[in-house]
């Protein structure tokens, strides 16, 4: 572990680590311990009740925030046709099919995410060991491989939170920037973790979420005090 500096120990001070925060506070503290001189993003971890190598229990999916994301996001789409001219109207950043393989296989990936329609999945699985290590690869389950593709891009734009358990059963997804504020941080938070709820596997036994916190990029964890969305 490298050497943890001043600010860092500063900050931890200011959290209890002995202490479950409902979510106002935690937002709270970690907007304000969000104090670097860049615009720090906020991010949520929830350690779930699921075996991920259970098919049923590999949870991955995306969810639309009220607020987004306050950040850029680059949309590459596999389209030809009319599907393509969708995609260009709808604000992707790049578009293509055979010359956007060509152009993966170079190593040119400046963009965020993927998004194919269907028919064009062929040509996508032919750079796929290039886009999955870099969690790029389009999958249905979390809406990238659609025809709806105009709506899709829109979405993305606006800002969608992305998960994925890891292989510790941990969901990581971004809830925006600490400029939001605590109010619109705890929002974002809210809708991610009621789509978390929703896709509870129905053969995950036992407590489905179990421990949660929120930081900053630069900040220590707050952890969450989950008991009331147990309850819904």
């Amino acid at each position: 572990m490298g050497k943890v500096g001043k600010r860092y120990k500063t900050l931890k001070q200011k959290v209890d680590a002995t202490k479950l925060y409902d979510l106002q506070a935690a937002c709270e503290l970690a907007v304000s311990n969000a104090n670097a001189k860049f615009d720090e993003t906020i991010d949520v971890s929830v350690r779930l009740g699921v075996d991920p190598r259970k098919a049923d229990q590999n949870i991955r999916g995306s969810v639309a925030l009220p607020h987004g994301l306050g950040k850029t996001v680059r949309v590459a789409v596999f389209a030809k046709g009319d599907k393509a001219k969708e995609a260009q109207e709808a604000g992707a950043d790049i578009v293509g099919s055979d010359e956007l393989v060509k152009m993966v296989q170079d190593g040119n990936m400046d963009f965020d995410t993927v998004v194919a329609t269907p028919d064009m999945m062929g040509q996508v699985g032919k750079v796929g060991k290039l886009l999955g290590p870099r969690g790029l690869m389009p999958s249905p389950k979390v809406g990238t491989v659609t025809f709806e593709v105009g709506e899709v891009i829109r979405s993305l734009k606006a800002g969608r939170a992305e998960y994925r358990v890891d292989k510790a059963g941990i969901i990581h997804a971004a809830v925006g920037k600490a400029s939001f504020g605590a109010q619109k941080i705890k929002e974002n938070a809210e809708t991610l973790l009621q789509a978390l709820l929703k896709v509870k596997p129905s053969s995950s036994k036992g407590i489905y979420m179990r421990t949660g916190s929120i930081s900053s990029t630069m900040g220590p964890g707050v952890s969450i005090d989950l008991s009331p969305m147990r309850s819904v």
